[in-house]
């Protein structure tokens, strides 16, 4: 699932650019969650101190001045919405098939990372010059980002996370508030799903309260694994996880070996494949709007007679649109909401609508 709230673009290492959110790590050396992370090898025994350049431009300028940038010598370039925390603030949603023609804002920041012994103005000036604007068109400040602990740093930032009654969702370097509640031991990585976001929160407070104990589980769009093995842990007799990412695979295996949890993964036609039941008692989606109106038909027939159907990822004003989509199949209703976000849940018909 892609969200992007108040996030930044972000370009480094001739790499392609990266949509990330808004918490705007400092440079790392690797093993850490840094969106300088790679730039370690550029830059250890050259300095350990550096300097940002920021800038404040309008939309049009953002990815431009960026790309100048990073060619003028910066070693890593992001754009942030520079209304961020006010009223003026803009979500960008990275939905499939609603994707931001331009990771920029109206009132973009384009915060460049430089050694701190590099000629800030000048770079400054090669940039403005080689989009056909002059230095005096961009007003610039300069941030000092001095050395420090930068893995202690990066994990100060996560700390234990409370989700509905009983359960935890713990990184590695915590211990559990609770060592007797259901505990998660997950660090935040690439795939997504650590409990932070209210869409996995909702689902997950869903099968708190609907335990599906003995019962057949899929988790589509299974990202980190962690809905899944909240179903395992809540007593769920097989539970199945899928997603279209191999790498969100490879680090759903990895965080459900990690917690002793019984879940098998598979990328979509892997499972179609694998010879088990197409069919579940309770099937959960944290997708988004635009993907589960297509998969309607797909999602609802994975459902037993008598089964539940759990979708997130759906906004509040998205959801007439999310439940008349799987009306023909499943009557959806809105189960909770938090934070603009909804997660909607319904139960398959015993016998098959008409027609179906």
């Amino acid at each position: 699932m892609i969200f992007l709230n108040g996030s930044q673009h972000h370009r480094r290492n001739n790499r392609k650019p990266l949509l990330l959110r808004r918490n705007h790590y400092s440079p790392a050396i690797s093993g850490t969650l840094s969106p300088y992370n790679g730039l370690h090898s550029k830059l250890i025994g050259v300095c350990m101190s550096w300097t940002e350049i920021v800038i404040e431009v309008a939309r049009t300028h953002a990815e431009a001045l960026s790309d100048a940038l990073f060619d003028a010598g910066a070693l890593s370039v992001s754009v942030e919405d520079a209304d961020f925390g006010t009223d003026a603030e803009q979500p960008l949603f990275g939905e499939p098939g609603m994707e931001p023609t331009e990771a920029a804002w109206e009132r973009s920041r384009v915060v460049a990372l430089t050694p701190v012994d590099a000629d800030q103005t000048a770079i400054v000036a090669e940039a403005a010059k080689s989009i056909g604007l002059t230095a005096t068109n961009l007003a610039f400040t300069l941030r000092s980002v001095d050395d420090q602990d930068w893995v202690r740093l990066t994990q100060s930032q996560f700390d234990p996370i409370h989700i509905g009654k009983n359960i935890w969702v713990v990184p590695s370097w915590h211990d559990a508030p609770d060592p007797q509640a259901l505990v998660l031991e997950l660090d935040p990585g690439l795939a997504f799903g650590t409990g932070s976001h209210p869409t996995t929160r909702l689902c997950m407070e869903w099968l708190e309260a609907h335990a599906p104990a003995g019962l057949k589980v899929l988790d589509y769009g299974c990202g980190s694994g962690i809905l899944a093995m909240v179903a395992k842990k809540l007593g769920a007799d097989k539970v199945i996880g899928i997603d279209i990412d191999p790498q969100a695979i490879q680090s759903a295996v990895f965080n459900t070996e990690r917690n002793h949890c019984d879940v098998n993964y598979y990328l979509p036609d892997e499972f179609a494949a694998s010879g088990h039941a197409h069919t579940f008692d309770v099937v959960v989606a944290n997708i988004l709007a635009n993907p589960l109106k297509l998969m309607a038909p797909m999602l609802a027939g994975r459902v037993n007679p008598g089964g539940q159907l759990v979708l997130s990822g759906v906004l509040a004003t998205q959801v007439d649109e999310v439940a008349a989509a799987y009306a023909p199949f499943i009557a959806l209703t809105v189960w909770a909401e938090h934070e603009g976000w909804v997660a909607l849940a319904g139960r398959s018909p015993i016998t098959a609508p008409d027609g179906q």
